[in-house]
Order: C-alpha cells, then structure tokens, then sequence
C-alpha cells in the first residue's frame, strides 16, 4: 500500500497553485502510530507546508478535513498534519475531534474522552478546559467529548460557531477532523467555519461520481475547497522501485 498522495484538484482559482497541497493538564500518552496505510510523515510535512505555510497561504488558520466517506483514513491523515504543522510552527497548534459519529483522536493519541467539543458547546469556561495538551510539544487536543449524543445535529449553533472563534484566537492553527460528507450534511457545517476543506479519497474505492457530487455540495454552500488527498494508493511494483526512478 502507498504512503503517497496526490492532490487532485484546487477549486480556488485566487491564488496560486502548487502542484502539491498543502495552560491545558498535561497529559502523556505513548508516541502514536499512523494508519499503516496512511501518509508518510515526510509527505505530511508536504501536504501542511502547502496548505499552511507557502507565504500565499498565509490567511490559513483552520482547516478541516473530511473523507468522501467513511474508511478512507481521514483522522490519520488529520492527525498526522497535526503533528507535522506542530513540529514546525512555534505558536500552538489546536486538533479537534469533530466526528462525533465515529470520534476516534482520543484513541489515536490515548487520552481520555471526558470532556471535549461537545460539553464546551453545552458548558461555560475558556476553550482551554475542554483541552489536553500533548506531551512533548505545542499540539493540544480538544476530543468529542462526554455530550456528542447531545451534540448531533447541533452542529450549526451559536454556541458552536463561538467556540471555533475562540479557538482561532487561542491558537495559532486549528485542524478539525469532520466526520466523512457522504450522507451527513455536518461536513458542510463544519466547513462554513473553517476557512478551507480538505477532501480525502481512498484509492480503488472512491467513485469518481461520489466525489463530484461532495465537491458540488461544498461549492453550493459557498465552502472552499482547498484540494483532495488520494490514500490509500497501491502501486503494482515495490515502491524502494519507484524511489529509483
């Protein structure tokens, strides 16, 4: 399986286009892994330089990411350039659990999920309560939560909408892992308060007619799409090959 990626399309036509896209408790979890099927940290170092950090990038800040459908890696992929854009800014970083469909950060991190989006949406406090900060750098995470059945279909409230910009005044970027568009409409909510999507598709599975229609549903509801990450990619020989090449 491929740890490459491709980014298959830019619907911004503003600027220019790479030929790549691009006081919380402490907690200390074990170093987690990536989805084995996943980018490479090399290639996510890539991917986060491009939407980031090239200087017409610079306007930026949060960023979510969601999969065509579910199964296509996406809160690896979201993770990991977490990680990435942490280990190259000095300003913090902020990753948030938005999948309360299938939320799975806690677990990819190992930290505890009793507390998170959905109860700050409900709760009063600063944003920084219903986030753990992840040992051993400027990454923090805010988790599900203990409310997400609450949460569900709430998506485009007031209350929610706040919190984002609290978290745009906190930290320097946030990531938001948004549960996968295919029959959930909470994508394009979550993308109204980003300022960009990230599409991710799997190789030799997504329908190519499945992403038109994603891409169409991002357009109508006035969100930016910033580009797609093919995953998942399988090449027919050994890719130590491919590296000769």
């Amino acid at each position: 399986m491929s740890r490459n990626f491709e980014i298959l399309q830019r619907a911004s036509t503003q600027q220019a286009s790479p030929s790549i896209l691009a006081d919380a408790p402490v907690l200390t979890p074990p170093r987690p892994e990536l989805d084995p099927h996943a980018l490479s940290r090399s290639e996510l170092v890539k991917l986060v330089q491009r939407v980031f950090l090239l200087p017409d990038q610079t306007g930026r800040q949060a960023v979510a990411f969601t999969g065509i459908e579910e199964g296509t890696g996406c809160s690896s992929i979201c993770a990991g350039a977490a990680e990435a854009l942490a280990a190259q800014v000095r300003g913090p970083v902020c990753l948030v659990d938005a999948n309360l469909r299938r939320p799975s950060l806690h677990e990819y991190f190992r930290v505890p999920n009793l507390k998170g989006l959905s109860d700050a949406v409900f709760s009063p406090g600063p944003i920084q309560d219903f986030a753990c900060k992840i040992l051993g750098g400027n990454l923090h995470l805010v988790p599900s939560g203990s409310k997400t059945s609450r949460l569900k279909g709430a998506l485009n409230t007031d209350h929610l909408r706040s919190r984002v910009a609290e978290m745009r005044e906190q930290f320097g970027y946030v990531l938001i892992d948004a549960p996968a568009i295919s029959g959930c409409a909470d994508a394009v909510l979550i993308g109204k308060l980003a300022d960009g999507v990230i599409l991710v598709l799997e190789s030799d599975s997504t329908r190519r007619e499945v992403a038109r229609v994603a891409k169409e549903s991002f357009e109508s509801a006035g969100v930016r799409l910033l580009g797609a990450v093919l995953n998942k990619r399988t090449f027919p020989i050994p890719r130590f090959l491919y590296q000769r090449l």
